[in-house]
């Protein structure tokens, strides 16, 4: 079927980037599609996973200190840095998405998050270069971050407009499981190259490979994307206003509450999967190879997991009622897992508290995206669920890292961890709460 395109001015001289008869998405999304559109989300946790696991190994080479703290804060203040940028990013490229269609803003994304990759994979160390080293590497994971930002939005908005409502919640369960198949294979390759490399290789030269893997498939997720079809074309001849402004007038509650309930779900991520091995050598003093573990493990769970939590979404009538029951068990399982890391409890009890809290955080994923999307009509989704997204995960997950090693070095406490995800957890449970759920723009 085609849809009819026109090449008017589009919001104040701005012209559709569609084609003049661009084809609608097909009733049913393949899996070659689907993979297309995931694969970028999936790229992007991938270099935010391998970063994390050697941000030790990044902390000395770009930032040397005396203090070993010292130089793992700066490390993943670092990490932090890309994410200042994603509601940047959010704002531009969410913006481009709802203007000019899914399509060619993720072609866009793709193509940004490439030459961010390019710019941390081959940057020159302070031994090297001095001072020009760590500038070479926020470069570069700013860059990353900005095109992060606007990733997600545009990815989830195409997912759930590309086929019947009745199965919206599959669908966008691909995006919380490309991030499960982009974090194993992350820490897979941190784990491989930690046993078959020796340490002073991995300073060397064998920190860049993870790097250097996922640059080389960019240009595959490229072409791949290219050949997408469009779910959202511009309306001809209407003029518009930036979605942002829009969205403040309009869905402003929708907005900060979303921000909020993105607070719990990324700071368990960014904390459970990426920050636990450096948290279990570098503090409980734990062998590196029983650190991996954890991670292995809640990263192997959100691939297979967030398709079973799509079926459910596409069952149950609401949303709401998912969120707040795997929110209240996810509360209850985080003393827990640290005080039996703490405590020297075999690993098997505490992989398997860890696999109980990814279950149903990753249950969880599918109605969380899908509550986020239909609060937004098609005209600003992309933006709306962006700067939800970038906003939160900014604010609570990028500096999930910085802010518990700080808390660890100030008060001493091992359980620090522990503390900051039970507070983000009860604002994002009063968040959910004060949530009024509704499917206005559902079937836009």
């Amino acid at each position: 079927m085609k849809q009819r395109v026109s090449y008017a001015q589009v919001d104040g001289g701005v012209s559709s980037s569609l084609p003049y008869d661009a084809p609608l998405v097909p009733e049913r999304a393949n899996f070659k599609s689907l993979v297309a559109v995931t694969l970028g989300n999936g790229l992007e946790i991938y270099d935010f996973a391998v970063y994390s696991f050697f941000s030790v190994i990044i902390g000395h080479l770009f930032f040397p200190s005396s203090d070993d703290y010292t130089s793992l804060l700066l490390a993943v203040a670092t990490f932090g840095v890309g994410f200042v940028m994603r509601p940047l990013g959010s704002l531009v490229l969410g913006n481009y998405a709802d203007k000019h269609g899914r399509k060619a803003a993720m072609t866009l994304i793709l193509g940004l998050m490439s030459l961010g990759v390019m710019m941390v994979a081959f940057a020159p160390t302070y031994h090297q270069v001095g001072i020009l080293a760590p500038v070479v590497l926020v470069a570069g994971r700013m860059l990353q971050g900005f095109s992060a930002g606007g990733e997600v939005g545009a990815a989830t908005s195409w997912l759930m407009e590309a086929g019947h409502k009745s199965s919206r919640g599959s669908r966008v369960s691909w995006q919380m499981t490309s991030q499960g198949g982009a974090a194993l294979f992350g820490a897979a390759m941190g784990a491989g190259l930690s046993h078959v490399l020796s340490e002073q290789q991995l300073y060397d030269w064998g920190w860049r490979i993870p790097f250097i893997v996922g640059l080389a498939i960019m240009p595959i997720g490229l072409y791949i994307r290219r050949q997408l079809a469009e779910t959202h074309s511009v309306t001809a001849n209407v003029v518009t206003e930036n979605p942002a402004l829009t969205l403040w007038r309009e869905h402003r509650r929708a907005l900060l509450l979303g921000i909020l309930l993105v607070m719990k779900g990324t700071t368990t991520f960014y904390i459970i999967i990426y920050y636990m091995p450096a948290y279990m050598v570098n503090t409980l003093h734990m062998p590196a190879s029983t650190s991996w573990w954890v991670s292995l493990t809640a990263a192997a769970l959100t691939l297979l997991v967030p398709f079973f939590g799509g079926k459910l979404a596409d069952k149950l009538p609401k949303r709401k009622p998912i969120l707040i029951g795997c929110a209240l068990g996810s509360f209850i399982l985080i003393w827990p897992i640290f005080a039996t890391i703490l405590h020297g409890a075999p690993l098997g009890v505490t992989l398997a508290l860890i696999a109980l809290d990814q279950i149903l955080a990753n249950i969880s994923s599918a109605a969380f995206f899908l509550l986020i999307l239909e609060a937004f009509p098609k005209a600003v989704r992309a933006s709306g669920m962006a700067l939800v997204y970038a906003i939160g995960v900014t604010l609570f997950g990028g500096f999930a890292q910085l802010i518990v090693t700080w808390l660890l070095k100030v008060t001493g406490q091992p359980m620090a961890p522990a503390w900051y995800l039970m507070f983000c957890a009860v604002v994002t449970f009063a968040a959910l709460l004060a949530w009024h759920e509704r499917k206005t723009f559902c079937d836009e």
